[in-house]
């Protein structure tokens, strides 16, 4: 018998989005490396998909990740 017992992170009344099983989910139900979260309700993590689309595109058309000046940038002339 084993002296600890695998337990997968989260706690009940916290919700998560699941990736695998594309649901949201109560309290420890899939391993983290599958899941979104946690959320404060399920109405929230219903919505992970999107909230993740739009921090995505928010990131993508960050000027502060496509900054021009550094050792990459073209030397102006």
């Amino acid at each position: 018998m084993a002296l600890f017992k695998k337990r997968t992170a989260g706690k009940p009344g916290e919700w998560y989005y699941c990736l695998e099983h594309k649901k949201v989910e109560e309290g420890p139900e899939c391993p983290a490396k599958n899941r979104f979260g946690p959320y404060a309700s399920r109405e929230e993590a219903s919505h992970a998909m999107e909230t993740a689309r739009e921090r995505n595109l928010e990131w993508e058309t960050d000027p502060r990740w496509h900054e021009t000046t550094g050792k990459d940038a073209t030397p102006e002339e």
